[in-house]
């Protein structure tokens, strides 16, 4: 699952799962850029010091690595993130759509967090940070790869767009809406041998899942059974960027 002399940009990696997939790149032979909403996010569930002090834990794996800050949600400041990657590093190789996640406009996670009783305000940050941020991404990434002919695009939904929800509901549409976005894009990147894949992680641990959520002892379950550690999905994302994914490309691996 070598990645060596690959350059990848993780969004939202200065923190949980973008981190783990983070350093798993980089422990694998990847320059890896290291990318965030602004350089104090990393600290908010006390998960890093900050999004630079994630760069520096690359660069001590002896990888090139640097923070870039961007809201994703608005095209532009996208597209100058994936051009300033590009002009950084050289190239871009492995783009992991990893931003995202069951937050509120002004809270933690939307209350109430149904279909009906919902906020309007968070119905509108919840798509706009897991399917806008997504779609601007693989946009401004996509162009690069379809020139190069060349590319692994990683988009990160969740299990729970694959099974009815009756909390987080508009979360689940959202990434739902993801899956079949990666099988669509990957029909257009095809010709141009750009892989676009999706992995929709099971419950994982993350200091912003801990923080918003009664998690339950997990000690007499079976492996399969409990909750997953970060290193459990970061193995997946090295297998789709990675060359024993190269004839794979508009599926889902979805982790029950």
């Amino acid at each position: 699952m070598t990645v060596e002399g690959k350059v990848a940009l993780v969004t939202g990696s200065s923190r949980g799962l973008g981190r783990a997939y983070a350093l798993a790149l980089a422990a694998e032979g990847a320059d890896v850029a290291i990318h965030d909403v602004d350089t104090t996010a990393a600290a908010r569930f006390g998960e890093a010091a900050s999004g630079p002090a994630v760069a520096d834990e690359i660069k001590a794996l002896g990888r090139r690595s640097g923070f870039f800050a961007a809201d994703l949600t608005d095209a532009e400041q996208t597209a100058r993130l994936v051009a300033d990657v590009v002009e950084t590093f050289g190239t871009l190789d492995i783009l992991v759509n990893n931003a995202g996640g069951d937050m509120g406009a002004t809270t933690p996670r939307p209350d109430p967090n149904d279909a009906l009783d919902i906020d309007p305000a968070d119905i509108r940050a919840v798509v706009d940070r897991n399917v806008l941020t997504t779609m601007f991404a693989c946009k401004y990434a996509g162009l690069h790869m379809r020139e190069q002919r060349t590319g692994k695009i990683i988009n990160v939904g969740s299990v729970a767009g694959h099974a009815p929800a009756r909390n987080g509901i508009v979360y689940a549409a959202a990434k739902a809406a993801n899956s079949h976005y990666t099988r669509c894009l990957a029909e257009q990147l095809r010709p141009f041998d750009v892989n676009v894949n999706c992995l929709a992680p099971a419950a994982t641990y993350t200091g912003r899942f801990l923080a918003t959520r009664e998690v339950r002892d997990q000690s007499e379950l079976s492996r399969l059974q409990r909750i997953a550690e970060p290193g459990d999905m970061a193995a997946i994302v090295l297998f789709l960027a990675g060359p024993a994914s190269d004839y794979l490309t508009g599926e889902t691996i979805v982790c029950w």
